[in-house]
């Protein structure tokens, strides 16, 4: 029985641990962090008189669970915040029970950790989309127009994600609704293999279907109160912004990021004059929210558009045009963080 008592105390402990330091580092919140570390002291100190007696019974070389491995266990590469927090409090609550039935530990450990789930929970919503987004400077817009198939243009798409693209937006204007999802489904797998985000350009219901991290909007499109209604608190929701009351316009309703341009004239875009520099400037001085400079940023560009203090780019042509697209991501990625 001791030997019960001791590895789920560990797990508790452990677990506990873990999610003070979410509390504490992720959150910033100081009253979560410390109910933690307060639970965790009061079970210690419930078990302190039998500390030496559960560590004599300790055998962990003989334990026939050790070399187990668990077949549902998430990759490293796909490990995040929510993941962390998920298994450590189903950890910790089942510890906890097991305490209760061996070591007639008080059940209120048990439910308070349901209330501190509840609470974490409500503020890793709120903050998962920063987190997602933080590390994220490297987008890419996809055209499938110039490849000669639907093979090679999923295989840039594939090339560049593999090489370090952060976000790849699906944006097929040329395309019916059908070839679209054909493609997402191909773009999503990728993209959640190598921890990239999948973003689906005007069509709120497409990215619904293609269970996408969000979905990009344009000046003219469904404005972002309806999008959320449909969507939810979770997922990304960006727009294009082409002037500073767009951009002011895009933090009031909510949006997690804007696309600030376009910087330079695009033929992406060819009914759309420049935004130009002074509008990347502005957002660099008033933007409190991440946003990705676009329009004809390229290798001729970069060094410019990061002078006015971007530090995250949208990029179209740059990469799916290029004849060395892991070379292509890896200046691109290398002249951003140099800049950070």
């Amino acid at each position: 029985m001791n030997r019960i008592i001791d590895a789920n105390l560990n797990r508790t402990t452990e677990a506990l641990r873990v999610l003070e330091e979410i509390a504490r580092f992720n959150f910033n919140d100081e009253l979560i962090s410390l109910e933690l570390k307060n639970m965790r002291h009061e079970i210690c100190t419930f078990f302190d008189d039998k500390y030496d007696e559960l560590l004599f019974s300790r055998d962990t070389q003989n334990d026939v669970g050790t070399d187990q491995v668990n077949i549902t266990k998430k990759s490293r590469q796909n490990t995040t915040i929510t993941t962390i927090f998920r298994s450590n409090f189903k950890r910790l609550e089942q510890a906890l029970r097991v305490l209760e039935e061996y070591a007639s530990l008080d059940s209120k450990f048990r439910y308070n950790a349901y209330i501190i789930e509840k609470k974490m929970n409500e503020r890793l919503r709120m903050n998962i989309k920063k987190y997602l987004l933080k590390d994220k400077n490297l987008y890419l817009v996809t055209n499938s127009d110039n490849f000669n198939s639907d093979d090679e243009f999923l295989d840039a798409v594939a090339l560049a994600v593999k090489s370090g693209v952060d976000i790849v937006q699906l944006r097929e204007k040329n395309k019916p609704a059908s070839k679209i999802i054909e493609y997402g489904r191909v773009i999503r797998q990728l993209t959640s293999e190598y921890g990239a985000l999948f973003i689906v350009n005007d069509r709120v219901d497409l990215a619904q279907i293609l269970i996408a991290d969000g979905v990009h909007l344009g000046q003219d499109d469904i404005d972002i109160h309806s999008a959320r209604k449909i969507l939810g608190e979770n997922m990304i929701i960006g727009i294009s912004t082409h002037k500073p009351q767009d951009a002011l316009e895009a933090m009031k309703n909510g949006a997690d990021y804007i696309g600030v341009g376009p910087i330079y004239k695009t033929p992406t875009k060819p009914n759309r004059e420049a935004a130009g520099l002074e509008y990347l400037k502005w957002a660099v001085q008033n933007v409190d929210i991440p946003f990705y400079a676009i329009g004809s940023v390229d290798l001729n560009t970069i060094d410019e558009v990061i002078s006015f203090g971007a530090k995250r780019v949208a990029l179209v042509r740059a990469i799916m045009n290029s004849q060395d697209i892991p070379g292509s991501v890896k200046i691109f990625k290398d002249k951003l963080i140099k800049n950070l």
